[in-house]
């Protein structure tokens, strides 16, 4: 201690000073504080694309929700408002704007009515979209809820395989078309026919992933102090899929309109002008010379939604993986 006083010239109570042993301070670990959505949104608008996916996103809701809102759209008047205009049916772009004068709503010309197809594509785009969240929400709550169960319970996956080995096995197409044909082919009835069983393939999806990670430690220690079945599942294992969850989501959307606009292509969707019942009743227009506006302006919506929607989905998907987020 005295050479160091005299290599620096400085006393001891200079070279040294008692501190104060705090044991709480000594445990506090300095580190940033995490949060598990603001890392995830952090990782999302981190990608310029996404930024701009949101916004063609944001705009595609707001012409199919709000833009059939503000013209008053009606399923039983708008379709055959110009029906008695002579020489306005089938009509391109340019012609509809050339004999009505420039408004948006002739933007895609006017159909086999004489309406716009511009305010039939986004009445239809608002229904097809609707139809899809409401099935994916179904399907995913009942799906996600039972399959943690399912994998975590022992007997109850005893009874869910034999009931997924008898109904897995029936065509889930053929199915929900023999159902819009036995009652009336409406909005609720497809939405019916599609969650009677949609929710079976993602309830056993997640019964798999939950089966791995069920006989970790942490879901062992929640069992032996007691902790009932459904509050682990809740809990400790579906917060741990989060991001796998969101994925199957961004694939669920698409997926109904996609099974929408099919069912309607063959003529079993719905009463409501919907995406898939504009491609139907366009069908002849296809192959006719000057008439394609009719079927290629809901395909292409319908493929853009569903492009956006999925794209949108991944890309959250991936950033809710927490690895993600270092």
């Amino acid at each position: 201690m005295e050479d160091f006083s005299r290599k620096y010239n400085l006393s001891d109570e200079e070279l040294f000073s008692r501190i104060n042993n705090d044991e709480l301070a000594s445990e506090r670990i300095t580190a940033p504080r995490y949060s598990y959505w603001k890392s995830v949104f952090r990782v999302f608008f981190r990608k310029k694309i996404n930024v701009v996916v949101l916004v063609i996103l944001a705009v595609l809701i707001a012409f199919a929700y709000l833009y059939p809102t503000v013209i008053g759209y009606d399923d039983q008047v708008n379709p055959y408002l110009y029906v008695n205009e002579r020489g306005g049916q089938h009509l391109t772009p340019s012609a509809a704007i050339e004999r009505y004068g420039f408004h948006i709503k002739w933007l895609f010309g006017a159909g086999g009515t004489g309406a716009s197809t511009f305010d039939s594509v986004w009445n239809g785009s608002r229904i097809s979209v609707s139809l899809a969240v409401i099935c994916a929400a179904i399907n995913m709550t009942i799906g996600i809820l039972l399959g943690a169960i399912w994998g975590f319970s022992r007997k109850v996956d005893m009874i869910m395989n034999e009931v997924y080995n008898i109904l897995g096995n029936i065509p889930g197409t053929l199915f929900t078309a023999v159902l819009v044909m036995v009652f009336s082919p409406s909005f609720w009835t497809l939405v019916f026919a599609m969650t009677i069983m949609g929710w079976l393939g993602m309830a056993y999806y997640i019964r798999t992933r939950v089966i791995i990670i069920r006989d970790h430690e942490y879901n062992l220690a929640s069992r032996c102090l007691g902790t009932s079945i459904f509050k682990i599942a809740l809990k400790n294992i579906l917060p741990f899929m989060t991001s796998v969850i969101v994925l199957e989501i961004a694939a669920a959307i698409p997926g109904y309109i996609s099974s929408e606009v099919f069912l309607s292509y063959i003529g079993l969707g719905m009463s409501e002008v919907s995406l898939g019942r504009l491609i139907y009743e366009a069908q002849n227009a296809m192959v006719t010379p000057g008439w394609g506006w009719e079927f290629w302006t809901p395909v292409a919506v319908a493929s853009v939604i569903t492009v956006v929607l999925y794209v949108t989905g991944q890309n959250l998907g991936d950033a809710s993986d927490p690895r993600t987020h270092m």
